[in-house]
């Protein structure tokens, strides 16, 4: 599992970009070909949409990772 903390003045980020902050996809054309593919799913649901935003609470799963959004304090 993988915990990813957005900063505290963040409330969100795309998934493209989150699939290569936590090593998931080394460019954003991996991280958007990964999607295409179905090979992402958020919340529990394959999700297509490259620029989909995350928020606290969301939960993305990709090549047997799980990625849990957290949200830093201050």
């Amino acid at each position: 599992m993988i915990e990813f903390e957005l900063k505290a003045q963040e409330d969100n980020i795309s998934l493209i970009q989150l699939l290569k902050v936590v090593g998931l996809a080394r460019s954003g054309g991996e991280a958007r070909q990964l999607v295409v593919d179905g090979l992402v799913k958020l919340n529990g649901k394959a999700e297509s949409r490259k620029r989909a935003k995350l928020r606290k609470g969301d939960i993305v799963k990709c090549m047997g990772k799980k990625v849990i959004i957290t949200q830093a304090l201050e």
